[in-house]
């Protein structure tokens, strides 16, 4: 049975608590001075005993070539950009308020990948998602540029 509310909560609210969190301690990370390979390998091992938790409780280690091949990407993609954004915080003095409504504008990307492969583009209404596009890139263009000037005398 689908619970369209509970996939909500699971997909979408705890997500985005979480991935909130992450930024948060993605900055911490960034001030120790760590390496942007050793936080990413330690960031790998993370997810490898998670994954390994999932896996062990939900009972459920179907696996494919595809689908290896597909997550493989998935993980590489993803890996290059948390790697990009560490680069960012530690060595370019990023700030994670400034940084995170601007990537989070992957939403964008996401989205229009989602209508061309998947085609979701029959079953979107199309004036909704052009006003919440928009207002996304009003949000990251906003944040992005929200530094105080900082005047030297």
């Amino acid at each position: 049975m689908k619970h369209p509310m509970l996939a909500a909560v699971i997909g979408g609210l705890l997500p985005a608590v979480l991935f909130g969190l992450s930024g948060v301690m993605q900055k911490a990370c960034a001030r120790t001075g760590i390496g942007t390979g050793p936080y990413l390998v330690i960031t790998g091992l993370a997810v490898l005993v998670v994954g390994g938790l999932l896996t062990a409780v939900e009972h459920e280690a179907v696996v494919s070539r595809k689908g290896v091949a597909l997550t493989a990407l998935f993980g590489a993609l993803w890996a290059g950009g948390i790697g990009c954004i560490a680069v960012a915080l530690r060595r370019h003095g990023a700030q994670i308020s400034q940084l995170v409504p601007l990537y989070n504008m992957n939403t964008l990307v996401a989205v229009l990948l989602g209508l061309l492969v998947f085609s979701e583009w029959r079953e979107v209404h199309w004036g909704r998602l052009l006003l919440a596009s928009l207002l996304i890139i009003a949000g990251g263009v906003l944040a992005a540029s929200s530094a105080k000037a900082i005047v030297e005398p």
